[in-house]
């Protein structure tokens, strides 16, 4: 039993005990550290205390009984095998603690550099490093520093100006002026900011450094920072985070050592060949910090060539390997390479469809891992329309294009301002010398990211990738000056609120607002594109990945439409029919005044001849929709808003009249709609007189769009082409309001339709809780359901969704009470057990059963994938998503077959 409860309770592991496959347990970060241990690269030797632990102390607020232990055991052990101790004055072992959870989270928990370090032990590092005092006393300034902020919440930006002032006592701008006398002082300048905020000396035990550094690591994860990206990712709140402690190596011995991040491919574009960035003599937060700017890989050749072909050797290994584009963090201390991270690389949209297909081309994945290495997301991301630019538009900086996409916003400063513009409706950019994890909100908020430091694997890169923005980095010409609120390029001064445009490909930077013209996937999708004949490695790639998504998907991708324009569009972009045609859209414009008529009558023969005068507008309307989709289904929606909403509002409207009585006005004619919107007048209007109510309340009206649909479809039969009308009746709650309507319709149908041979389906939109509920009863009248999942969603919580988005979403949002709005993507728990409970009673009832959805969830690739799940047969969404739900039903259907989605 006691051995049992070892391995039950095992929180340490050595790095040669793990391997990728433990992410769960071990962090990415140290998962990827066994794995490349297992490879026989040059890992320094460390051991990872698992996510378990994490949570064990996160629900508890302690430490679990056996970590220390285990700690200690594991510590003694990378003793023995350095040949040095934590702290020994003569002969120091200094450690790295970093966290290192599931999913990558870059920048967003800690990590503390050089721990073991105290005024005894820094004089036996500068002896092993051959008597370097300035190496020994810088690393002991940056323990300080990041022990300081990390662990114990001292303010960053004090100890930032305290390195200003050494600087700028020395008559320098660069911190690798600064002797060994000069970072002797900074340390002492370091540890009174540190007693002044702490009201405690720096820790000189280094095993008391060792223990709170974890703990820190292990409350990073719940840091304000980390919960936003959390959230803004999508990422479990309940994974907790692992902690590596490794033997420390260094960059920072001189000019014969250093540090870099690579990339085996480009990560923006997919390009192949050599990415990354390098700096000499630095330790590897600099690099993602942007203290200094990079230079690019390649240079690395001339400085120190052995390593240099050390590093491609590994990267090809390790490409080969994962068989996917790796991000590689190493170090050189003194010529000896070593690697000290790999993992899956975070890439933009375009990247990740390019490395994809390259994939496929050198037989290291098959289509199918293709199709689950991008997602519909990516895919909208292509999509957006990007620069025109003409000669009036002249760059006035150049950085490095880090994340692509054309922004173009207000400049602001400070993360809380364009959190704050943001919420005002405008677009901002985010301007800074460099990010960081605390700009998280504002890079959220903003349409996209400019710096003036930093390069492709600096913060605000590696962050916005992530997140889809358009960032520029390293555009040096650039003088940014944060608390003037303003930055000098070119001889001009830009201020907070000028707008500015930047362009996160080629990582130029204008002044004001260009505009933009469609993506070149956009114009693939709508045919002025043919890949074959394109020079475009990513509209090669997306057409490769759909062309087998569109084989491999068992759902179909039908599209929301009104018009016959918008019919044609959305059948370009892929549509196989449509799935909801709304007819009141077709009311508005200059036919209020017919609907008025309609709702003013007071006799049947007034009501008839409005009827009548609406009949033929509404046939030609689904002419032009039945030609554009010749050959594939169309739902049309039967009217389903309350009729008041075609008519002025009611206050508006009592104003008026009141207004013109004063003057004397004949107001006849507006005082009778002013008694109908009066007598119309409701409440709640969305759960009252609407869809099928008012279908039954006012007779003629459902008749006449039923004869409209079918003379339409009959009109254009005769022409030659093929219309495929499904009827579908809204808001259904009981069957008998259905077979009411449809004993009504089948009469028109037959008359209208003849001999012509067109087939009329109908059925009904599942909307109501109630429809759901009883969808085995209903569906014995029912050729079809679609599932209208706003409406489903409004009652299914009973929110007004008008009303609660802008009211309180927002701290539902930050509260955790959701992941993700509700109306955004379907919530599996309730509404989707609505829909699953209806599919399965409708088609229990009746079995094939058509069963499709046309709210907003039907473009949502989360939603896409439930859907698929439950078994329906379509999704509908707007044209422009189109394409994103006939990726993710092939990334769907792949996913059920059982491959391992990434």
């Amino acid at each position: 039993m006691a051995a049992q409860d070892s391995v039950e309770h095992k929180y340490v592991y050595d790095f040669a005990e793990g391997n990728k496959d433990l992410k769960d347990l071990l962090g990415g970060k140290g998962a990827n550290l066994a794995e490349m241990t297992n490879l026989g690269l040059p890992v320094p030797p460390g051991f990872t205390i698992t996510t378990e632990a994490c949570k064990a102390y996160l629900a508890t607020g302690r430490e679990p009984d056996g970590l220390a232990a285990q700690i200690e055991a594991h510590l003694e052990s990378l003793e023995r095998e350095m040949g040095r101790k934590l702290g020994d004055p003569q002969d120091p072992l200094l450690v790295s603690v970093r966290s290192g959870a599931k999913f990558s989270m870059p920048g967003m928990m800690e990590t503390v550099l050089n721990v073991g370090l105290n005024d005894r032990s820094v004089v036996g590092l500068s002896a092993q490093a051959g008597g370097n005092d300035r190496f020994a006393w810088d690393s002991y300034r940056r323990l300080i520093q990041m022990f300081g902020k990390t662990v114990c919440e001292v303010p960053g930006e004090e100890f930032e100006h305290a390195l200003d002032d050494a600087k700028r006592a020395k008559g320098t701008e660069n911190d690798l002026d600064l002797d060994a006398d000069d970072l002797r002082g900074l340390v002492d300048a370091y540890k009174k900011i540190f007693v002044k905020h702490t009201g405690r000396e720096f820790p000189q035990e280094p095993r008391e450094q060792l223990d709170l550094a974890i703990r820190a690591v292990f409350e990073s994860w719940n840091a304000e920072r980390a919960v936003v990206y959390r959230r803004q990712e999508r990422i479990p709140a309940d994974l907790g985070t692992a902690v590596n402690v490794v033997a420390m190596v260094f960059g920072n011995l001189g000019a014969d050592s250093g540090t870099g991040v690579a990339f085996t491919r480009d990560p923006a574009s997919g390009a192949q060949g050599i990415y990354g960035d390098y700096l000499a003599n630095a330790q590897g937060e600099d690099v993602v910090a942007g203290i200094r700017n990079t230079v690019p890989l390649q240079e690395l050749e001339q400085l120190d060539k052995k390593s240099y072909d050390e590093l491609l050797d590994y990267m090809a290994r390790l490409e080969e390997h994962y068989k996917d584009l790796c991000d590689i963090e190493f170090t050189i201390e003194r010529g000896k390479l070593w690697m000290l991270q790999t993992r899956v690389g975070k890439r933009t949209a375009a990247a990740a469809f390019v490395i994809a297909g390259q994939l496929v081309d050198e037989g290291l994945i098959d289509l199918d891992e293709a199709l689950h290495r991008v997602n519909g997301a990516q895919l909208a991301q292509l999509m957006f329309p990007r620069f025109q630019l003409d000669h009036e538009f002249q760059p006035v900086a150049k950085g490095i294009g880090a994340s692509p996409g054309a922004a173009s916003g207000k400049v602001v400063f400070t993360s809380a301002r364009a959190v704050e513009l943001a919420a005002e409706g405008e677009s901002v950019i985010l301007v800074r010398r460099e990010t960081n994890p605390d700009d998280l909100n504002g890079m959220i908020a903003a349409k996209g990211i400019l710096t003036s430091r930093g390069g492709k694997t600096s913060h605000a890169a590696v962050v916005a990738r992530g997140m889809g923005k358009t960032c520029v980095s390293g555009a040096d010409e650039l003088d940014v000056n944060v608390p003037a609120k303003r930055f000098t390029v070119a001889g001009q001064t830009v201020n907070e609120g000028d707008v500015v445009s930047i362009d996160g490909t080629t990582g130029k930077v204008y002044l004001g607002e260009v505009p933009v013209m469609p993506s070149e996937v956009v114009q693939y999708f709508e045919g002025s594109l043919e890949p074959e004949h394109v020079d475009n490695a990513l509209v090669r790639a997306v057409h490769r990945i759909m062309t087998h998504a569109d084989a491999t998907r068992r759902l179909a991708v039908r599209t929301n439409a009104d018009t016959g324009e918008d019919a044609a569009r959305a059948r370009r972009f892929g549509a196989e029919g449509i799935g909801l045609c709304r007819t009141e859209h077709m009311f508005l414009g200059d036919r209020r005044e017919l609907v008025e008529r309609l709702i003013l009558a007071r006799t049947d023969d007034e009501r008839e001849s409005a009827l009548a005068a609406l009949l033929p507008l509404q046939r030609a309307d689904f002419v032009d929709i039945f030609r554009a989709m010749d050959g594939l289904p169309v739902t049309v929606r039967l009217i389903d808003p309350p009729l008041h909403e075609f008519l002025p509002p009611l206050e508006q409207l009592a104003v008026n009249v009141a207004v013109a009585q004063e003057r004397g006005e004949d107001v006849a004619k507006e005082e009778a709609l002013l008694a109908a919107v009066r007598r119309m007048h409701e409440e709640n209007p969305m759960l009252g007189l609407r869809g099928v109510r008012l279908g039954l309340v006012i007779p003629g009206l459902f008749a006449m769009q039923v004869r409209a649909i079918a003379e339409a479809a009959v009109a254009v039969t005769r022409d030659g082409a093929v219309a495929k009308p499904e009827i579908m009746v809204p808001l259904v709650g009981a069957v008998q309001e259905l077979e009411t309507v449809r004993a009504e319709a089948e009469k028109i149908i037959a008359e209208v339709v003849g001999d012509s041979g067109v087939e009329v389906l109908i059925g009904t939109m599942i909307e109501v809780p109630r429809a759901a509920l009883t969808a085995g009863q209903i569906a014995e009248a029912a050729q079809f359901f679609s599932f209208g999942t706003n409406d489903l969603t409004q009652m299914g919580w009973g929110f007004s969704r008008d009303d609660v988005e802008g009211a309180f979403f927002w701290r539902y949002l930050e509260l955790g009470i959701f992941g993700i709005s509700p109306f955004e993507s379907i919530d599996r728990e309730g509404v989707g057990r609505l829909v699953r409970i209806a599919a399965e009673e409708g088609r229990a009832a009746r079995p094939g059963l058509k069963l499709g959805v046309c709210g907003e969830h039907g473009g949502d690739p989360d939603s896409v994938h439930f859907f698929h799940e439950v078994g329906l047969d379509y999704v509908s969404c707007s044209p422009f998503r189109v394409p994103v739900a006939r990726l993710e039903a092939g990334r769907a259907a792949i996913t059920t077959t059982g491959s391992d989605s990434r």
